[in-house]
């Protein structure tokens, strides 16, 4: 219910009209898997990098329906960062101003969910360009794979001490995990997590 009336609200506030199907129904099984790399750990700070996508329908990865946006930050690469993604500054200085990314981004997600691991910092990210742009958050319903392996652990009888790491997910469920951890690489073994765990869950 509270849901229902956020998201009227959200769609009242909502300051470009031609994104209003972003409110709309979602395609039936469809799902957007997504990743952001960032400048930093610091969400009121730090800037959104990279941001991979890829397209889930039914139970399948549609590869062909990706999308990888590299984004010029206003400052540096934190040096912490770059061990993670390897994307310094000079790689991404000519990367899309902040606007025209999360347009792009939004025209691919639609109304569609999302689908992350460890979603809500990603989120909170993507919402600091989303806002000024549309003048609300992203409206879109998320799925946390993490909470997903959870649940499927707990029904398993696994206890309460459930690794959650990214590798040990991508380990216990027997899905290869790929070399270069960049965003794109990372919505789509995030995309594999999730419809691995739809299958093992409605068993």
């Amino acid at each position: 219910m509270w849901e229902r009336v956020k998201r009227a609200w959200y769609r009242r506030k909502l300051l470009r009209p031609e994104y209003d199907g972003l409110f709309g129904p979602p395609p039936p099984n469809e799902w957007v898997s997504v990743d952001c790399e960032t400048t930093g750990l610091d969400r009121n700070r730090d800037e959104i990098i990279s941001i991979g996508a890829v397209l889930i329908r039914n139970a399948r990865i549609i590869t062909s329906e990706r999308l990888e946006l590299f984004i010029r930050p206003s400052g540096r690469v934190n040096a912490d960062s770059i061990r993670i993604h390897h994307l310094r500054s000079m790689d991404v200085a000519h990367g899309l101003d902040p606007g025209q990314a999360i347009q792009k981004f939004l025209d691919f997600v639609g109304s569609r969910p999302l689908v992350g691991y460890y979603l809500e910092f990603d989120v909170a990210m993507l919402n600091r360009l989303v806002k000024p742009f549309l003048g609300v958050p992203l409206p879109q319903s998320k799925i946390e794979v993490s909470g997903l392996y959870y649940d499927y652990k707990f029904s398993q009888h696994a206890g309460s001490n459930v690794d959650l790491s990214f590798s040990h997910i991508l380990q216990d469920l027997r899905l290869p995990e790929r070399e270069e951890h960049d965003a794109l690489n990372d919505a789509l073994m995030t995309a594999m997590m999730f419809v691995k765990l739809r299958h093992l869950l409605k068993k």
